[in-house]
This record gives C-alpha cells, structure tokens and sequence, in this order.
C-alpha cells in the first residue's frame, strides 16, 4: 500500500534534510565550536538594565491566560540548528510552551480555575519584576523598550513615541521569527524556489498562493496606496506605523548582520558565507507586507470558489437523474441551508447565497469541455520530474476547492450563565503546527496602542488575535461565499475576451524562476515559468466550451486586490480609545474584508460578527456556478479597475450581542446564510461544542476552568463515533449478529461508543490508544462503509463527482483533505452528515431537510444492515499496517503516531511528536472582572 502523502502543500515545506547526513561526521563538534563564538557578545548586548513593563490599565484581574506551541523563539543561530539536528538540544524558548499545551489532554479532567496555568500562560499586562529575563532598547533607541519575561520569552513592547513602538514591534518580530517571515515572503511573490530551494514541495507551495493572487510589484504598491487614501486619517497612521515597523525589522537584520547571530537557515540556503561572512539578508519593504497578507488571506479568510467543480456534479447528477431529479439530488447533498444545521448565530435570518428561484445567467461547460489552465512553462532540470508533476496537481487541486482550512473554534458564554456573572470565553485560531509557529506571541503598549496576544509573523505591527485593557476577541474562519466564476467569451484567440462587448487582450503575468542545490535543499538544479492570464474578471482557471461557444473560467475574489485594506480593522481593535464595548468592536472588525467569525467578552458583554467583503450579486445569479461576463450578472456597482463593488450592509451579517452563549467551530454561521464548503448539515464538529456548552449553560454557574474542559473534551472526541456510529450499530443490531468476526466488531465498537468515542491514550505518555482496536475499526470502516452507501444508488460518476466537492473522511490520521495529516485539526469535512440522514431514514426516524433519495440498501433496512455488516467485517481484518500505513514520520501500524501532532519544519529546528488534539493552536482563557 502506498505511503500516506504529507499533509497539504504549505505543510511540506522543505527544511534542511541535508543537514543530518553531514552532521554524522566528528567535525560538527568543532564546527559548532568554531560558532558559537559570535553569541557571547550578541547575548550581551541584549540584556540591558533590569526594567519592569507596567501594568497598563489591565482589567483582567489575572484571569486571562494563554498558550501557543511550541515556543515564542522561532529563530536559531547556524550553531544551535546544528546542535539540534545533532543532539536534539533547543535554543531557549524554541518549545517551552509545547509540553503544557500537550498535557492538557490528559490533565483537563480534573481541572480547577486555580490549576489553568499549568497548562496556559499568565497573559495579563506587564512584566513582574523578578520575572523580567532582559530589558532591550532597540539600536539604541530612547522611546521603545523589548522587555522579555523568564518564562516564555514573550516580548513586551513599551514605547513612548507612536513610531517607537512599532519600531520596537518590527524588531521583536526579526527577533523572533525573521527566516520565517522571509519565507512567506518569498512564498507570497511567487518566489519560494528561488529562495530556499527547487523541492517539490515548495514548488506547489509556490504554486498554490501565486495562483490565488499573481500579483506584480506595481500591484502590491497599488493596494497600499488604495488602503491608504480609503482608511484617511488611519490609513495615513497605518502607513506610517508599517513604515516604522519595517524600519524595526531592518535594524535588527543589520544588527544580527554584523553580530553574525542571524538565523543559521540564511547559511544552509547559501545567502550567507559562514566563515567570510558574504553575502545579503534582504532589506523587507512595504510590498512585502502586502504580499504576506495575501498568503495569509488565502489559508484562513476567503471562503467561496469551486463553482466549476460544482457544475461538473450538477451535469453527473442530471445525466444520472435526469434534469429536474437530477438537481433535487445535487441540493440534497449541496446542504446550502440545512434545517440541521448548528449554528453560531441562534435567532433571525440572515439570506445570502440562497437558491434563486428564476435563475439567470448561468454558465454549465458542455460535457468533457473543462479542461485546467496551466500554470507551469518551460520546464528544466528536476522541474521536470513526476514527482514535481505531482506537487503541482496537488497546489493547484487545493487552490481550486471550496474546501479550505477552516480551522478555529471559540466557545463564549454570557455573564448571565456564569458563576461570577461576568462572561468566560475560551476561543483562537487553528492555524496548524509549525516549527517556527505562524503566529507570534507579544504585549504592545504606546500612543493608542494597549494591546496583547498573537499576530502572523511579519504582520504584527498590531495583535491580531488577543486582548486589549478590558476586552479580548478571537476569530474563526467563516466561509462564506466571496469568490465568483465567470464564462469570459473568447474572441480573436485563446488570450482575448469579450469586455462588454469589445474584444479585450488577457493580461499576462509571469514569475519566472531557477534554483540549484544547497546544504538545506539538495534538489538539483532546475527552473520553470509561473504564468497566469488575468482578464477584468479575475485570472483565468479554466478553459471550456458552454453551448459550443469557446470560454475561459475565470475566479473574481472580492478580497482580490486588497489585501491590504484590513489593517484598519486589526488598528482599531488595538486602540484603547476605539474599543469601549461589544458596538465599537463591532464597528471595528466590519473593517476587515476577510472571511472571518469575530468574538468579543469584557467584563459585562459577549459580541458576535462576521465579516467578509459579500459582494451584492445581480438578481437571479446563483453564486454556486459560473455564470457569463456580462453586465447583466456582474456583481453590483462593480468597478473592474479597482475591483470595488456594493457590498452587503453590517445589518445583513450575521452579528448579535449578548446571546446566551456562542460556539464556532466552522460550522454555518447563521439561518438561511450559506456557507462555501459543502456538507454543513445534521453533523458537523460544530456540534460537538454545541452539545457540551449548552449542558453547561443548562446547568449554570459556568467557570473559566468548566470551559476549558469542554473545549479539552470535544477536542479527543471522534466526531463520528459521538455522532453517527450509534445509528449505524442501531442498524447492525436490527437483528441478531450472528457472524463471530462482526460480533465480536460490534461488541468493540459499542465498548467505545458508551465510554465516550474519543481518542484518548491509556495513560499520560503511553502513546498507545484506550479502545485502540474499535478505533482502527472505524478508521477502516467509514471510508469502506460511505462507498457501500452511497455509490451503488449514486453510480460511479456521480460518487465520484460528489467525493470532489467532499471528502469523505478527515479523520487525524487521514492525509486527504485541505488538512492532511499530523495536523490535529479534524472532522472539518466529510459524509457524516450524508450518512446521518441516509441511516436515519432507513431506520425510519423523522429527518428535517432529508436526501433527495434513500441510499443505503435502497431504503431497506435488512439490505442496509447486510452493507453495513459486510463492509464491517472487512474493515475488522484490516491490520493496523493496512489502516496506517506509515509515512515520513511514522512506522506503518503505529496508530497513535499517525494521529499525532507534528510541527512541520519550516526552518531548521526540529521539535517531537505530541499527541492528537483537536483544538486551536493559539488559545485564549478570558475572564475579566471590571470595565473602564
């Protein structure tokens, strides 16, 4: 059986495999002798006099914590990779917040309000001064100071002066994280290979964001300039700070320059010379800035696209079904507004992308027309191989689905529920795990600035994601659908288009790059050219043919282009003068164009909004397909050339204040309100949450330690054990199991189920599963059990389609999905709720918003229970090797290692295996007990 993939594009980065090889020999010793010299005097200079970071207005009455694995230090000098790859020692601070995030998950039981820093960080303001590890003045500067406490490392930024602060900010982030944020870089201008190496993997990993948004350089400064005159009086003060903030990122890539304790990863790429010195660490400018936003953009805030995808099942369905049954099967499946649905947002409708009843302008390619825009030309060297053929079938697959990582969960309660009376929130972002992590963690206090918590590497000259003096909010992805597809006309050739009515050239932009081996990478040398045909509605995806006519697809993001225009968001949720309460939190991230679920607790109010640009779409537009460039079905008051357009009020988002409890785990935000990705019906992860926070709101007097033991228990839980694997034993148990190797599966199977379905070690560090047998059941029988299902009524075509738009599965151990493998996040996307519905109405139970059609053993229960007992016999011989057949991480049957957390290496850093959760990788516990 072939090797589990690694998990998604921008998981496989490649990092210095060379390196062990080399580090076998008996001269590494005197190597890293020979370099760790420089560090003394380096050390020094960073350990100013003692000085304690006040406390600024800090409300929260030491009950905010915090935690992001593995560690605040993401940087390592050339001498400490080499002792880590050797000896697996860690730089100070690289993993020290690791072990406690991990041990959450077998210590969460017996929690206690008292007991939550054991396994978060004390996150109030300020330094205690017998905690304070070193006091820094930036180049020498006398109005910002880096206080770094003992326990984590975490920077805490004061500055007097609005420039010094950010200043400050700049240079702590270069602290912390400069290789990394010199990577994504790279990554977001489409030139990763060029800069650390022609792998495979950062071949599609370049491939899959410049696709999304191939930008040039007169782009990127074109969207500062547009942010900037649309923010006013803040976008000339976000400028201002972003200038300030790459200036503090400069000074200390000089600094480190000339101290010779920049990070080891420039030498092992071949920028630096490790005995001369030579060589350059590129000075970062503002269109840098612009360009990682646009790959974080693209990871975690635009929902929508697939629509292509889409019209290929509709045209499967309605040749199986014909037109009109055809179409009722693919929205039973679609689930665009499902009955069953969790939803974050409890009371009112909130109508956006719903079903029109007339629609108009639709575009459905004619059959075996589609055919994928290339992206890649001229191909040389290893470009040329099929394992590079396969990274870029992969990057561009991700880059076209609907399914997208969602991630992040929050759990919010009300005051009214609570055993203090004030709200308790337990909420943060699952941006995977990575070695540096994505985010950083810092403490930010200046001029208008009181603020601290998690930012993207590269972007924090504010916090993103944490708390200010006396309210804290988070985010979740939300989904919904900013993303369209247009039948642009050809006319002329390939490369022009029907404008309106006028033949228009497409508009080529290209990114050429060439790479050669370097100790981090020893891919051999080779090159290609990224070329994508961008029209006035958005770049070309595919080319088809619709009534025999010859068209290009195109995908127009309504976040296209401005990337840059959330900065005032993210500055006024930073400002202690703007953020009064839930309203002017509110007002605050309406600002920020990107696809997100925002929360919001003080100390007397709970807030809920979604945000997202949600383009107003003409009349009788369905949003789930293509639909032709003309003006009749063009987005509203749209501009193609500053691709602005009317978008749908605040009042028309999902938002409330103070709902008795809130939870989101990418689950439908709200009634009639669709979401992008497909399956969001009767069992999501959602429910999960759901299920656990509504027992306790039920039951009152919630604690900030009940929370987070909710969060802890939805976490280990399979969320197809806790929620379809009773119906389906239901059906089994029908009738008698007679047959002694399904018995014997079933008796496992409901063992688990009673005590939990959750995926849990034997004990703290046992790294072998309690229920281990019933759990690799499982992991073999859904897979076996959905096709058994579904494809006999569906047929092969339309199975196939289906499995398309959805995977099946996202179990921890799965590597298919926009997740992949040794993520943690899980259960995102799959059948659940398909086969929730389908078993439901076989065993004849009342199902609101049901399949078109029942499927598993056409709708006889004793046909149905043969299926299922048939394909579970099959999976309960399955050996562990079959079901985890073992990977770059892992021996082929070791169960728990295939569930487990891996931190991808993104630089030269290696940290161990933790086991699996299901939770955010940046975390928030928050409680605070007064209000200005």
């Amino acid at each position: 059986m072939p090797r589990r993939a690694p998990r998604t594009v921008l998981d496989r980065m490649r990092t210095p495999s060379g390196i062990p090889g080399f580090l076998k020999t008996a001269s590494v010793c005197t190597l890293i002798a020979g370099l760790l010299s420089p560090l003394a005097p380096a050390a020094a200079s960073e350990t100013a006099a003692t000085q304690v970071t006040a406390a600024a207005n800090d409300h929260c009455g030491n009950q905010r914590s915090d935690i992001l694995p593995p560690g605040q230090n993401g940087n390592a000098t050339l001498a400490q990779i080499l002792l880590n790859q050797a000896f697996g020692t860690q730089p100070e601070h690289a993993e020290d917040q690791l072990g406690p995030y991990a041990d959450l998950a077998k210590g969460y039981s017996s929690l206690t309000n008292d007991k939550i820093n054991n396994f978060f960080n004390d996150a109030s303001f300020g330094v205690p001064s017998d905690q304070v590890a070193s006091s820094v003045k930036p180049a020498g500067r006398g109005d910002v100071t880096i206080v770094r406490d003992k326990k984590t490392g975490v920077p805490h930024i004061t500055g007097t002066t609005r420039y010094g602060t950010e200043f400050g900010a700049g240079y702590a982030a270069a602290q912390d994280r400069l290789w990394l944020m010199d990577v994504f870089r790279h990554v977001g201008r489409g030139q990763l290979t060029s800069f650390a190496g022609g792998a495979p993997s950062n071949q599609g990993l370049e491939q899959q964001f410049w696709r999304h948004a191939p930008y040039s350089e007169a782009d990127l400064r074109a969207q500062i300039d547009n942010a900037v005159a649309a923010g006013g009086e803040r976008g000339q003060q976000a400028l201002a700070d972003a200038r300030a903030y790459l200036d503090g990122i400069n000074a200390y890539i000089d600094a480190s320059d000339s101290g010779r304790t920049f990070p080891g990863e420039y030498v092992l790429t071949g920028h630096k010379d490790s005995v001369t010195n030579a060589g350059t660490i590129e000075h970062f400018k503002i269109t840098d800035l612009v360009a990682l936003a646009s790959v974080i953009g693209a990871l975690f805030g635009s929902g929508g696209g697939g629509e292509v995808n889409n019209a290929l099942s509709l045209l499967a369905a309605q040749e199986k079904y014909g037109v009109t049954e055809g179409t009722k099967v693919w929205e039973s499946f679609r689930m665009r507004n499902d009955p069953e649905a969790v939803l974050t947002q409890q009371g009112g409708s909130f109508p956006y992308g719903t079903k029109p009843a007339d629609p108009q302008g639709t575009a459905l390619p004619d059959e075996g027309s589609v055919k994928p825009e290339p992206l890649v030309y001229d191909r040389t060297g290893s470009a040329t191989t099929p394992v590079a053929a396969r990274a870029s079938a992969d990057a561009a697959k991700a880059a076209r689905s609907s399914a997208k990582r969602g991630m992040s969960n929050a759990l919010v309660v009300s005051g009214e529920h609570t055993a203090s009376g004030h709200p308790v929130a337990v909420f943060g972002p699952q941006t995977g795990y990575f070695a540096p992590q994505l985010l950083l963690l810092q403490e930010i206090q200046g001029p208008g600035i009181s603020a601290r918590g998690a930012s993207f590497a590269g972007l924090s000259m504010y916090v993103e994601l944490g708390r200010g003096q006396d309210y804290a909010w988070s985010a979740t992805t939300s989904g919904q659908d900013i993303i369209d597809s247009y039948a642009v006309e050809l006319c002329q050739d390939d490369y022009h288009y029907l404008y309106r009515g006028t033949c228009t050239p497409m508009e080529k932009i290209e990114q050429k790059n060439a790479w050669k081996p370097t100790v981090a990478d020893g891919t051999a040398a080779g090159s290609y050219t990224m070329r994508v045909w961008r029209t006035k509605y958005g770049p070309v995806e595919y080319r088809a043919t619709v009534g025999g006519k010859k068209v290009a697809y195109t995908t127009l993001r309504s976040s296209f282009m401005h990337e840059a225009d959330s900065i005032i968001g993210f500055q006024m949720l930073n400002d202690p003068d703007y953020v009064r309460g839930p309203d002017s939190f509110q007002k605050a991230v309406q600002h920020i164009n990107y696809t997100f679920n925002w929360f919001y607790a003080d100390s007397e109010h709970t807030a809920y909004y979604n945000s997202g640009d949600n383009p107003v779409r003409a009349s009788g537009v369905d949003a789930e397909f293509p639909v032709w460039a003309r003006p009749a079905y063009e987005w509203r008051g749209w501009d193609p050339a500053t691709n602005t357009a009317d978008y749908t009020p605040p009042s028309a988002h999902p938002h409330s204040t103070d709902q008795d409890y809130y939870v989101s785990w990418n689950n439908k935000q709200a009634r009639d309100y669709t979401t992008a990705p497909w399956g969001n019906g009767s069992v999501h992860r959602g429910n999960l949450l759901e299920d656990r926070v509504k027992k306790l709101v039920q039951q009152g007097g919630v604690t900030r330690a009940a929370l987070v033991k909710a969060m802890a228990d939805a976490a280990l839980a399979d969320l197809r054990a806790e929620d379809v694997l009773p119906k389906l034993l239901k059906v089994v148990t029908s009738s008698p199991v007679t047959d002694p190797a399904a018995s014997a599966a079933v008796g496992r199977l409901q063992a688990w189920a009673a005590a939990g379905g959750k995926r849990t070690e034997t004990a703290a560090g046992s790294k072998k599963y309690a229920d281990a047998d019933a759990i690799r059941i499982l992991d073999a029988w859904w897979p076996l059990l959905v096709k058994a299902e579904f494809e006999p009524g569906l047929g092969s075509d339309l199975y196939t389609a289906v499995t398309a738009n959805l995977p099946v599965d996202e179990a921890p151990s799965a590597a298919h999905g926009p997740t992949g493998s040794h993520a943690g996040s899980s259960f995102q996307y799959g059948w659940w709720s398909y086969v929730d519905k389908d078993i439901r109405a076989v065993l004849g139970e009342q199902v609101k918003g049901p399949l078109a059609r029942t499927y598993c053993g056409d709708g006889s229960l004793g046909a149905c229970r043969d299926i299922l007992i048939g394909t579970l016999k099959q999976a309960a011989a399955k050996t562990a090797a079959q079901v985890y057949p073992g990977d770059d991480v892992c021996a082929a049957g070791d169960q728990w290692c295939a569930d487990s957390i891996n931190h991808r290496t993104l630089g030269g850093i290696k940290h161990g295996k933790i086991g699996w959760q299901n939770r955010p990788t940046y975390q928030q516990v928050v409680e605070f007990t007064s209000h200005r």
